[in-house]
């Protein structure tokens, strides 16, 4: 049962970790990218929505994004959601299709995207955090229930506790390489 509890805890932990590099993927470092808009939600018929949903996004050039609405008058909404979005775009209206423009990288932009890289990481250990919070509630029910000794529940948390170091570590060096390859001019 123990082993069990572990495990789960172990698959979700390392899909809270694999998140994050996905969402650290996203995040530019000087080249336009289709996927820097994925997690920018737009409202659709009174639902938020990922902008990929209601738009075709692709890169134009290695400087703009092109972002072409499915529907005609989806573009005020869309250059609403960008611009509201943290990534501190400024898209341009062309009729129905925007062009979203990637700021240089200067010195103060870098700063702010690594502001947050570093958000991120704390959600994503937050997340790892709650995983071991869940694990050892689990561990404690089964106390409760006369299915394991307290002594398997001390040993169990402690097993739990080193997989929660483990993956907190793994966000750290994913933050740190992101960090420096933010921060490379």
């Amino acid at each position: 049962m123990i082993e069990d509890i572990e495990k789960d805890a172990r698959e979700r932990m390392k899909k809270s970790v694999e998140s994050l590099r996905q969402d650290l993927v996203k995040i530019r470092t000087g080249r336009a990218h289709s996927s820097l808009l994925d997690h920018v939600m737009v409202e659709y018929y009174g639902m938020e929505v990922p902008i990929n949903q209601v738009a075709n996004v692709s890169a134009s050039d290695a400087r703009t994004l092109l972002v072409t609405p499915y529907e005609k008058g989806m573009g005020q909404k869309i250059e609403k959601a960008i611009i509201q979005s943290d990534l501190g775009l400024n898209p341009a209206s062309q009729g129905d299709v925007l062009r979203v423009p990637m700021p240089a990288l200067n010195e103060e932009r870098r700063k702010e995207l690594v502001r947050f890289v570093r958000n991120e990481a704390e959600q994503a250990r937050v997340a790892v955090r709650n995983i071991r919070r869940d694990a050892n509630g689990d561990l404690k029910t089964l106390v409760k229930e006369k299915e394991i000794t307290e002594d398997d529940q001390k040993r169990g948390e402690e097993r739990i506790q080193k997989l929660t170091d483990q993956f907190v570590a793994q966000v750290d060096e994913a933050l740190e390489q992101k960090e420096q390859e933010l921060m490379a001019v």
